[in-house]
Parts: structure tokens; C-alpha cells; sequence
């Protein structure tokens, strides 16, 4: 059963990951007037809009879920920025090639590397970045020192960070400096502070996959479209969890 909550989203990041606009400018487009919801103009701003069933419209036209969908893998270097701007510094989107707009699902920061998933589908990107829905992301992990068995132990009971514990996470080690991890949730920066937490610190963070999707031999910095066997995987996956 779909949990509606779960997939409510404010007006402007709708109209940002269906590819119409920007979230500042959307924003704009709201204090304008120039978007309605279900037939009504709406002015205010922090309206929740569920992608799935309400009919959104900007100067007259209906962003509809027919538009035309783009799904791309990159793998992305270490040096760029997960992000559609970012002044005097360099972001992924200068690392793809395609017409329409589109977002980048979750993060990477700037110093980790792998699976970055881009795409205009408002609704697959909802599900994939909502922490509610527990959509795994697997990472190799390269530590500077050792690291024991205690240290990983601890990554999968779940350690503190800000004074709330993380959740379980499934663990397996490569060798005495390199571990695999796979989590189901995203606090910002949260391998490398987990790492720092028993003392020891990241030297390589690598993302091989999300959900369903794997990163495969694409060579760092390369990006391709994704298969149509790969999209239908994710969105059978995604909608399997409500």
C-alpha cells in the first residue's frame, strides 16, 4: 500500500526534478502566480504536492509524467561537486552530455568516487532519496591505518554521530585497510565520520551501487544511459517497498 506521506514533496522540488526549473526559481514561479495545483493557483510557498496523483501546471502547461525520461549513470571522479551549480568549483553535470534537465539522485561529495545516477523523473528520484524507504547504497571503503574487527563491528551494530545512533549496516572486510559497507541511510559525510569516529580516517570512497543498480566497468568519468532493463529494475524495486 502506498504511503502518501512518504511520497508528498514540496511544489518547488517538483518542478526541480521534473526538469521545468530550478528550486530558487521555482519559488519565483510560485510568488508569481504561475502555477496551479489540481486547478487551483497556488502563491504560497512549502505546498506538498504528491507527484503521483496531483495534476501540476506552470503558465497552462501540465508537467505530466509522459514527458520524455532520461536515466543516466556516471561514474563520477573524485574533484566535482554533486550539484547543478556551485561557483569556482566543478560539478558533475560538466561530466554528461544530454539535452534535458536533470538531477542528481542523493550525493557524493566532492572527494569520493563511483555511481551517481541522474534523471528528470521527479517520482524515481522521490523514492530513491527519501530516507523512509530504505534504499541500499554499497561502498568500498580504503582506510588509512588498519582497521579491526571491533571498528567494523561497530559499523554494523550502528555508532553515534550528533548524538543519534546510526542505523545497522552490513559489513564485510577486503583486507586489513579495506572493507566493504552497505547502508540504508545517508546522513551527510556519514562513512567518513563514521571512520574518523574509531579513530582512523577514509582514504578512497568508492560507490558501486544503489538499489538495484550497479556501477559495473564504467570507467571513472565516463557516464552512460541507463538500460531499460536497469530502469525497470529500479522502479519495480521502488515500488515494491511501500
Amino acid at each position: 500500500m502506498v504511503n502518501k506521506q512518504n511520497s508528498m514533496m514540496r511544489l518547488q522540488k517538483f518542478l526541480s526534478t521534473a526538469g521545468v526549473c530550478s528550486r530558487r526559481k521555482g519559488e519565483e514561479f510560485i510568488k508569481a502566480g504561475r502555477v496551479k495545483v489540481n486547478g487551483k493557483t497556488v502563491i504560497e510557498q512549502g505546498v506538498q504536492v504528491d507527484p503521483e496523483s496531483d495534476r501540476v501546471e506552470v503558465d497552462g502547461k501540465i508537467i505530466r509524467d509522459d514527458q520524455t525520461m532520461i536515466y543516466v549513470m556516471l561514474n563520477k571522479p573524485a574533484g566535482y561537486i554533486t550539484s547543478r551549480s556551485h561557483r569556482g568549483e566543478k560539478i558533475v553535470l560538466d561530466l554528461i552530455d544530454v539535452e534535458q534537465r536533470v538531477n542528481p539522485v542523493g550525493r557524493l561529495d566532492k572527494d569520493s568516487t563511483g555511481l551517481l545516477l541522474l534523471t528528470n523523473d521527479g517520482r524515481l528520484h522521490q523514492h530513491l532519496t527519501h530516507p523512509s524507504f530504505d534504499h541500499e547504497k554499497e561502498y568500498t571503503v580504503e582506510v588509512k591505518d588498519p582497521i579491526d574487527d571491533v571498528a567494523l563491528g561497530q559499523f554494523r551494530e550502528g555508532l553515534f554521530l550528533d548524538g543519534v545512533k546510526t542505523r545497522p549496516a552490513s559489513v564485510k572486510r577486503i583486507n586489513n585497510r579495506k572493507f566493504r559497507i552497505i547502508l540504508k541511510e545517508g546522513k551527510k559525510r556519514q562513512i567518513r565520520r563514521m571512520v574518523e569516529k574509531v579513530g582512523n580516517q577514509v582514504v578512497n570512497l568508492h560507490r558501486i551501487r544503489i538499489s538495484t543498480l550497479l556501477l559495473g566497468n564504467l570507467k571513472m568519468g565516463q557516464w552512460r544511459y541507463l538500460s531499460k532493463k536497469e530502469i525497470n529494475a529500479l522502479k519495480i524495486y521502488s515500488k515494491s517497498i511501500f
